[in-house]
């Protein structure tokens, strides 16, 4: 097994490896930030080892079957625990926030949608601690003269598109997402509002307050994307025309001799 384990990894490990994390968070065992981190020290992982160490406590990933069918089998054949298992958390349908602050963190669990709705009031929907139940989540937000602030963890595929009349829809931090990580789409509808929608790397940490400054620091330390100057536009080579004769004025102010 520890030379197995010293053994190099090689790009399909490491895809395994991502693949066999994703059916733990679907199963509701890791959040999206941990699903985040584990990914990627999957992907700097040099060796069989490293892989390991990322699941080590996390049972073996089911061979075949959705987890859902390998449940159904287990129920059905296998004998009734002597511990009962602990219920999952419902999932997390509504959050509203009307004249008020509200703030929903935590392991919130989300299903394929969940709407989040403010009204001349204040919401900050953090999903980093949460779980999810499919690849695919839509997240539909709705901001009437108020403010709706969005986080995910760096790492999870986001796309954000809605409508916004006389309001802002401001998308924050790296697009990092990978192929084999779940997706969550942003869906906005809003009107005299704002809603911002922060991707927060690992390593940022704080209040919120403190998250958004940090955020943007790194923003303006990267700088944005400068367009291409006149050397690098490529076309064809310019040769030169035939001499033109001279203009009016300049016929006016020569005198013969």
């Amino acid at each position: 097994m520890a030379e197995q384990e010293s053994h190099r990894a090689s790009d399909a490990d490491r895809e395994q490896a991502i693949l066999a994390l994703r059916e733990h968070l679907l199963a509701g065992r890791l959040t999206l930030a941990e699903f985040s981190d584990r990914v990627e020290i999957v992907l700097q992982a040099r060796f069989a080892g490293e892989l390991a160490n990322v699941q080590r406590d996390l049972p073996a990933p089911a061979t075949s079957g959705t987890p859902a069918e390998v449940s159904l089998a287990k129920l059905t054949s296998d004998p009734a625990p002597a511990v009962p298992l602990a219920p999952r958390r419902k999932p997390t349908h509504i959050s509203l926030a009307l004249l008020s602050h509200i703030v929903r963190r935590g392991r919130l669990r989300l299903r394929r949608w969940t709407l989040a709705t403010s009204v001349l009031g204040d919401l900050d929907l953090d999903l980093r601690e949460a779980t999810v139940d499919t690849p695919r989540t839509t997240v539909a937000v709705i901001a009437a003269l108020a403010n709706v602030d969005v986080y995910v963890p760096e790492g999870v595929n986001v796309e954000v598109g809605g409508i916004s009349i006389l309001g802002h829809t401001r998308d924050h931090g790296r697009d990092a997402g990978r192929p084999d990580a779940p997706t969550i789409y942003v869906r906005i509808m809003g009107c005299l509002g704002t809603v911002d929608v922060w991707r927060v790397p690992a390593d940022v940490r704080g209040s919120y307050g403190e998250i958004l400054r940090q955020i943007r620091d790194r923003a303006a330390i990267a700088g944005p994307a400068e367009p291409p100057g006149p050397a690098e536009v490529t076309g064809p080579p310019q040769t030169p025309g035939p001499p033109q004769a001279p203009g009016p004025r300049q016929a006016s102010s020569s005198k013969p001799s």
